[in-house]
């Protein structure tokens, strides 16, 4: 019988059913970071338990951390308390580190990816919502609470309830300056940020074969915002080539092995999938969120719409974004002046992203009175960029070069936007204070068209601005 991908990977790892009806799912990889897994070391110092299978939890330090200065102890008390908590249940359970001084920290969702340690057909789960990310690779990656976090260090093994799987189809190709962010955004858009919920989405179609893995990872990303569990893309030669060589990747005749195994874990030709949505590329032009959620969105050349035209159940809502937002239905979202340009976060502080936006900013200055950041996602995108020549471009355009970190994605640390500053944002969430002050405001958008944000002091069409 024909399988999806997510059914063989489910029922690869399924250890037995439980009572209640859900799954006990051994999850094959597991990431921390230095905020959710505390509490987690604490409850099993409290039952007397150890890690089960320490080999198979990694761990890296990244909401927290600083970007603009790595000096130790931290500013911020509570974040120097962090790390050193983390450094601790690290060397106490014999827990792979990657701290400051290892040139290999960075965001949990960037790291896995570029070590290796992701992998096709893999269970993984951290305590962060956008482990959705890692699907990229043909995994099944879920986030989880402090709670799972607890029992999968304890036992390597969590309870959940099997998903539904829904098909998005991306066909055809995508316009000039329109990018994997434009196309995950636009997917919620249509979807609702409510689409997935109960749902695995597989992404797949044309656009999707000619992705990068990058393009897919950035999309994946977002699932959680779609409000689906995990999103993921089946492996193909491009997930292989990315892989291979990769410090934990399987090496000579084993990645031979490796790769057979990982072929075979792509859905079958022909199996059922409980949902179908299809979308053509050439619909598909440069997004930007205009509310409180990532559904809130409109093209670029699109007026914002008029609360009485949406849906009923989304009229409150729309309301409310708008009053915080400052802005008045419409009017074009296009010209909205912006105080402050991020560039970075899980979604898009990857190499590839860095070079896009360096290719089109050269030449460009940031615009008198923006402040403008860019936040690479790992210790090991940041080398590559400078030793590219990418962060001397940002820098003789006016960015800040800044250390790998979340940063303003989530304003765990000292990146915050101040008052009500307007922020357009590569990151993933517009929520209500989600960049660190309760009346900033943010609007989510490609890293391209944040650099057109940052060399215009508006919301720009990235494709009127740049003619590189």
């Amino acid at each position: 019988m024909a399988k999806s991908l997510f059914e063989k990977v489910w029922d690869t790892h399924a250890v037995r059913t439980l009572p209640n009806g859900q799954t006990q799912l051994f999850v094959g990889t597991h990431l921390i970071h230095e905020v959710t897994s505390p509490q987690a070391f604490g409850m099993l110092r409290d039952l007397g338990l150890k890690v089960l299978y320490p080999k198979r939890t990694f761990a890296t330090v990244d909401h927290i951390v600083p970007t603009n200065e790595r000096a130790e102890p931290f500013s911020d008390p509570l974040a120097d308390a962090m790390i050193k908590e983390l450094r601790k249940n690290c060397r106490d359970f014999d827990i792979t580190f990657f701290d400051l001084n290892s040139g290999k920290q960075g965001i949990v969702h960037i790291v896995g990816p570029e070590q290796g340690i992701t992998q096709p057909g893999m269970t993984i789960a951290c305590g962060d919502s956008h482990t959705s990310t890692h699907g990229a690779f043909g995994a099944i990656a879920f986030g989880i609470g402090t709670s799972q976090v607890r029992d999968v260090l304890a036992t390597q093994t969590m309870a959940l309830s099997k998903m539904k799987v829904c098909r998005i189809n991306v066909d055809g190709k995508l316009g000039r300056g329109v990018y994997a962010k434009d196309v995950i955004l636009h997917i919620i858009r249509e979807l609702g940020v409510n689409g997935g919920l109960g749902f695995a989405y597989e992404y797949g179609g044309e656009v999707f074969d000619r992705f990068t893995m990058e393009e897919r990872m950035t999309v994946c990303n977002m699932s959680i915002e779609g409000g689906a569990r995990c999103g993921y893309v089946n492996p193909d030669d491009t997930t292989f080539a990315y892989l291979k060589g990769r410090l934990y990747c399987p090496k000579g005749a084993e990645w031979n092995r490796a790769v057979e195994r990982w072929r075979a874990t792509a859905s079958d030709p022909g199996c059922k999938y409980d949902k179908v949505v299809n979308i053509r590329g050439e619909d598909i032009s440069p997004t930007v969120t205009w509310g409180i959620n990532p559904g809130q969105a409109i093209f670029i050349h699109e007026n914002l719409p008029e609360p009485d035209s949406l849906p009923e159940k989304d009229r409150s809502t729309a309301r409310e974004a708008f009053t915080h937002m400052k802005l008045k239905p419409g009017q074009p979202i296009k010209g909205t002046k912006v105080d402050v340009v991020f560039i970075g976060s899980c979604t898009n502080g990857r190499l590839s992203d860095l070079q896009e936006v360096a290719r089109l900013v050269k030449g460009h200055h940031v615009k008198a009175g923006v402040k403008a950041i860019v936040v690479p996602g790992s210790q090991g995108v940041s080398k590559l960029a400078e030793e590219m020549g990418l962060a001397d471009t940002f820098r003789e355009a006016g960015f800040e070069w800044r250390g790998a970190g979340c940063s303003m994605c989530l304003a765990m640390n000292p990146d915050k936007l101040i008052g009500d500053q307007l922020c357009a944002s590569s990151s993933n969430r517009n929520f209500k204070g989600r960049q660190g002050s309760p009346t900033g405001r943010t609007i989510l958008m490609s890293p391209a068209m944040v650099a057109a944000a940052a060399v215009t002091g508006v919301v720009s069409d990235a494709r009127e601005v740049f003619k590189n």
